[in-house]
């Protein structure tokens, strides 16, 4: 799953330096939720997030297989939490 969601959007998010780190699917409250990890050399602010998961959610939408093949009625896109490296 990861290396499909990565192919469809890793050309546009690589414009905002941003990456896939990780994507799995887990139930929550009966509902299938397909959550997307970002990554980034940086911190990721809310502004960057926001418009990584814009085009995430653009793109995917356009791809509606991935979501129909795997039951997904939700999509959560976040980013890696950074801590507990010296920096």
């Amino acid at each position: 799953m990861r290396e499909k969601i990565n192919e469809l959007v890793k050309e546009e998010i690589d414009k905002l330096n941003v990456s896939i780190s990780d994507v799995n699917i887990e139930k929550v409250e009966g509902k299938n939720v397909l959550n997307i990890e970002l990554d980034c050399e940086e911190t990721i602010d809310l502004n960057k997030i926001t418009e990584a998961s814009t085009i995430i959610n653009q793109l995917i939408d356009k791809e509606e297989t991935i979501l129909k093949e795997n039951d997904i009625d939700e999509v959560d896109i976040y980013s890696k939490e950074k801590g507990g490296e010296d920096e």
